[in-house]
């Protein structure tokens, strides 16, 4: 590529950065124009199409010119008071706008836009402008007189070398600037992020320092009063002198630990703000204005609301507001499903709004704003908000709830239901909702960020939807906890609330144990079964809990302790390690200790999963930790559930702590990760039998000492034959045991439940 050509596709970028940039103006000045024009506005939309016509004929792309030379002229006719800007011709400019822009994105296809279908699409919007403009226009505003400006005639050569000149100068400044990878940029906000979680650890260390002086302290006392004692008794000269020597050296080391901890104390203050310096410049690097990503929203609005038949404004504030590259990419999509959601369910058409005392244009907000460390996005409209009665039968009429339970629901409680999936007030289809994708997409995606979203409504005035976000995605303050003598980190946007529960609060309810919260019956879960981390107990002050869910399920995890909230650097854990069940990342501590960051929804469904399959321990109190301790495991293999369910109840009814598996291989499975007592099981199962499985138990050296018990429908000889020669050390035909018999079998093989 010759330097002509470098030149010319230098050139081209900036025409397309040009056209984004003038098109913006365009779109917002016409927005405006719409609801109230003004010389300004008008003046800037003129300049802003004439601006693009000479970017246009300085790269030489005809197309260009040709359509902004029209829309300049309408400009300007409408500041000489010649025409009016009404709906119908600013649809036509908006179309204009809209043809811009592909012009820009495919600039380099001269054929297409000459003579192919581009062509065509050019002169058919040039016959359309000029028939809204043969046409009174509907709902005109006046628009105020303006002085005439020039009209849009062919730039003279002076002014088209100053364009030019303008160009090349934004293609100096251009070059001044850096390109960084994604991967790049990430990897220095994280080490950033670990260098200012790293200096923490300072403070901790200074503090140790300052106790290691009051002991160097204590010790010199103790010599300065051995020394007082010694000589009082007349010491020996040369002993004297070698105590006076030691005393002499304690009082160097506590003068040279003084002058070094006052420099460790300046260094700390200083490496502090330092590393908090670095981690602020570096996430700006990452940071984005909100305005970059609802660019065209008010566009899409006003379009919408037209083709709904309804009038609608979009008033956004905090379009300054710094956010994460990460999390507005991702924000799009929720927004544009709330306002969408707030066109087509909450604003009125206009006869209904002027019928209640309102304005006919309805007023959407988007605002946002930092607010207490987080980012704050509120989405609110005044339409007549959401009908609670109709709602409350909606939830009824899908046997969410029942009609008792509905009735004492709060407003709160109510609008929760709007994010399950596939919840919508609508019983039509149409392009905009009753599709059954409800507002648990916005929920999703909030989650997948570690975001939140609350929703409130006031009948006849609106509704208002707030979201929650991180202000990066690279720290997350969370809750440290202890489950099994480790540390593991939760999300504090998942954490309802912590509390220490007392053992007298327990009660049980279908066999469960539960407790009651905020007028609310939850259930009663040990952290360390669901991470298989070893058995907890509650402590003498109390249970240790986190309160994790939403309305349709919730839980509180029982941990060991709660360490406090601390602020963590996430790092990712290596790909080929896959999904980890219930873990969704990693960090390290001040302190170096690494750290688990729990994935509270698998948790959750991780819980969902023990209840279904009658897994779930009870939570027992320090008094019975050692009869726990003590308890004998029984692994119960076998297809049917109903046999499994009559061998888990039997069994754990006299204190054996009981696991199941629906198959050979998933006993097999379980057997490799836990310790067992006894193994129970059928012959006839899919993917792995019986008698494979106590082929394999009796061939492994690990596995081999627990003894196997056998219960099936077969009664014959030979199936009891190929059990026992396999290896199992009992065999019982399910026809012929009752309760006794199976428990009688159980002790004559590993005892009862508990040591004596």
């Amino acid at each position: 590529m010759n330097a002509d050509d470098m030149r010319d596709a230098s050139m081209l970028d900036l025409f397309r950065l040009e056209v984004e940039t003038q098109a913006e103006v365009m779109s917002s000045g016409l927005l405006a124009i719409e609801r109230s024009a003004s010389p300004q506005e008008l003046e800037a939309c003129m300049r802003a199409a004439h601006s693009i016509k000479g970017a246009a004929r300085i790269v030489g792309i005809q197309a260009g010119v040709d359509v902004t030379h029209v829309m300049e002229d309408c400009f300007v006719s409408a500041q000489q008071g010649k025409i009016q800007l009404g709906p119908r011709r600013i649809d036509q400019l908006l179309r204009g706008v809209d043809l811009l822009q592909r012009i820009a994105v495919s600039a380099e296809d001269l054929q297409l836009w000459q003579a192919g279908d581009g062509r065509k699409e050019i002169d058919a919007f040039l016959q359309g402008l000029q028939n809204s403009l043969l046409q009174a226009d509907d709902s005109v505003r006046a628009t105020p007189s303006a002085p005439p400006a020039a009209p849009g005639e062919l730039p003279l050569a002076g002014e088209l070398q100053q364009q030019q000149q303008q160009l090349q100068d934004k293609a100096e400044s251009a070059d001044r600037m850096l390109r960084v990878t994604a991967a790049h940029l990430n990897q220095l906000v994280s080490l950033s992020g670990e260098s200012l979680v790293e200096s923490r650890w300072l403070p901790a260390f200074n503090e140790s320092l300052l106790r290691l002086k009051r002991q160097q302290q204590g010790a010199a006392q103790a010599l300065e009063a051995l020394h007082d004692t010694l000589r009082e008794n007349g010491l020996a000269a040369a002993l004297f002198t070698a105590l006076q020597d030691s005393r002499q050296q304690v009082d160097a080391c506590q003068k040279m630990l003084t002058e070094r901890l006052a420099e460790l104390e300046s260094f700390e203050r200083r490496n502090s703000s330092r590393a908090q310096r670095l981690y602020d410049q570096a996430l700006a690097c990452r940071m984005r204005p909100f305005a970059d990503r609802v660019v065209g929203y008010d566009r899409m609005v006003r379009d919408l609301g037209r083709s709904l038949g309804k009038q609608v404004r979009l008033e956004i504030s905090g379009e300054t507001t710094q956010v994460d590259r990460d999390i507005l990419e991702q924000l799009d999509a929720p927004l544009v499903h709330l306002l969408r959601n707030a066109l087509d369910h909450g604003i009125e058409p206009a006869q209904q709004r002027h019928a209640a005392g309102k304005a006919e244009e309805g007023l959407i907000s988007l605002t946002a704003r930092h607010h207490a460390g987080l980012l704050q996005i509120t989405v609110s409209d005044d339409g007549g908000g959401i009908d609670l009665e109709q709602l409350r039968a909606s939830i009824v009429a899908r046997s969410l709830v029942d009609n008792a339970t509905s009735a004492r629901l709060s407003d709160a409680e109510l609008l929760h239901f709007l994010l399950l999936p596939g919840f919508s007030m609508r019983d039509t289809v149409t392009e905009i909702s009753g599709r059954g994708v409800g507002l648990d997409v916005v929920h999703n995606m909030l989650k997948r960020m570690r975001g939140t979203i609350q929703i409130f409504s006031e009948s006849g005035r609106g509704m208002r939807f707030q979201l929650q976000l991180p202000l990066t995605l690279s720290l997350v303050r969370s809750l440290l906890v202890s489950i099994g003598g480790e540390p593991y980190a939760f999300p504090l946007a998942y954490v309802n609330r912590t509390m220490v529960l007392d053992k007298t609060q327990i009660e049980m309810l279908e066999g469960r144990q539960h407790f009651s919260f905020e007028e609310r019956q939850i259930g009663l879960v040990a952290a360390s079964q669901i991470l298989q981390s070893g058995e907890s107990a509650a402590g003498d002050d109390g249970i240790a809990l986190v309160v994790i869910g939403d309305m349709s399920q919730t839980y509180g995890l029982q941990v060991d302790r709660l360490l406090g909230e601390h602020m963590l650097v996430v790092q990712p854990l290596d790909a080929r390690l896959g999904k980890i069940k219930d873990v969704a990342a990693a960090a390290l501590m001040e302190d170096g200790t690494p750290v688990l960051i729990l994935d509270v929804e698998d948790m959750l469904h991780s819980v969902d999963k023990l209840i279904a399959h009658g897994q779930l321990d009870k939570i027992h109190d320090g008094g019975s930790q050692q009869q726990l301790q003590a308890s004998k495991r029984v692994l119960v293999v076998d297809d049917s559930l109903t046999v499994r369910e009559l061998e888990r109840k039997l069994l754990s009814s006299r204190g054996y702590t009981v696991r199941i598996a629906v198959d050979g291989m998933d006993g097999w499975n379980a057997l490799r990760s836990e310790p067992f007592d006894l193994v129970i099981t059928d012959i006839d199962m899919p993917r792995m039998d019986g008698i494979e499985l106590v082929t394999l138990i009796k061939s492994n050296l690990q596995l081999k000492a627990i003894p196997v018990m056998i219960v099936s429908y077969k009664d014959r000889q030979e199936d009891r034959q190929r059990g026992l020669e396999a290896g199992a050390d009992y065999y019982l035909a399910k026809a012929s045991f009752h309760d006794e018999t199976l428990l009688e079998a159980v002790e004559d093989l590993i005892g009862a439940a508990h040591d004596a």
